[in-house]
């Protein structure tokens, strides 16, 4: 159960591993019998529908445990990932996605993801760093004066959209959705803490950190809103 790497790596192998084969001795035998079969992709799919069959027995035994669910998902999504963009996978085949999609598999991969987002906040504010811009010494890419924190942060909800938009239904990403725009509420509510402590020093170092902070979160989420 905590190496799911080893049967989606061995799937990717075979599926690697056979494509010259599939292309170059059966593809034509499809092809002169006036067949429209992929031979490659029929090949793919059918390792696919495997791996689908094992994580459907697998998940009910780790559901409960975070690290094992979690890295479950890490290695489900970078398998995903490569089988689409090196093999050439097909959308509308069965996929992964559909398995991490079905309702209690997806409760728990929204709760462990918002888990560890709030971990990762918590750590990116209480560092020594969370008001330092990493580019503070060049001027040129340093416009906006960025603090550490309010940059991590972006990065963070860019990952979370990137790990879930391939589901397969508008509504499951609406739900992620809503959990990004959840973790935004909170961090507008840490930015409001930490100012009340800075008010009598409004033109201190931290209080100009926050408002940088939050016209780069604002200037972002704006180039955001074209992306559907």
């Amino acid at each position: 159960l905590n190496k799911p790497e080893w049967y989606l790596t061995q799937v990717l192998m075979w599926i690697g591993n056979h494509a010259k084969f599939l292309d170059d001795k059966i593809q034509p035998i499809l092809d002169k019998a006036g067949s429209s079969v992929n031979a490659g992709l029929e090949f793919s799919r059918a390792l696919v529908m495997l791996i689908l069959e094992k994580l459907a027995a697998d998940i009910p035994c780790l559901l409960y445990d975070d690290a094992l669910f979690c890295h479950l998902v890490d290695e489900v999504l970078l398998f995903e990932r490569e089988l689409y963009s090196v093999h050439g996978y097909l959308s509308s085949f069965p996929s992964c996605m559909h398995i991490l999609s079905e309702e209690s598999c997806f409760q728990r991969w929204l709760t462990v993801e918002k888990k560890f987002a709030l971990q990762k906040m918590d750590s990116m504010l209480s560092s020594e760093a969370a008001w330092i811009s990493q580019y503070k010494d060049i001027t040129d890419v340093d416009e906006m004066k960025v603090p550490d924190c309010a940059e991590t942060f972006m990065t963070l909800l860019l990952v979370i959209t990137d790990r879930y938009k391939n589901l397969p239904t508008a509504s499951r990403k609406l739900q992620f959705l809503g959990l990004q725009k959840e973790l935004v509420d909170d961090f507008r509510i840490r930015l409001t803490q930490v100012m009340k402590e800075e008010t009598r020093a409004s033109l201190g170092f931290r209080y100009c950190a926050i408002l940088n902070a939050v016209n780069y979160i604002a200037t972002v989420l704006a180039d955001w809103a074209d992306n559907v």
